[in-house]
């Protein structure tokens, strides 16, 4: 950044801050919900919904496929 370009800039600094702070923000959630660790604890609470008979078969069916297809980075199914 050169001198003479600096006072056009400058109002923009704060806004290209934000910016920047969304992305890595975006990359550490993308990152957090691709661990194995947060997909097997997301099929965990699956299981024990399905076993405190809160959701039905299919329904922990359907949404353990889309976790599945979450975490392969496949697009999410249509609903039937």
């Amino acid at each position: 950044m050169n001198l003479l370009s600096l006072p056009w800039r400058l109002p923009f600094l704060p806004l290209q801050g934000v910016l920047k702070i969304a992305e890595i923000l975006q990359e550490e959630a993308e990152r957090e919900t691709g661990h194995p660790s947060a997909i097997r604890a997301r099929l965990e609470e699956l299981e024990q919904a399905r076993a405190a008979g809160r959701i039905s078969a299919e329904e922990e069916e359907r949404a353990m496929q889309e976790i599945l297809a979450e975490a392969l980075g496949e697009p999410p199914a249509s609903p039937r």
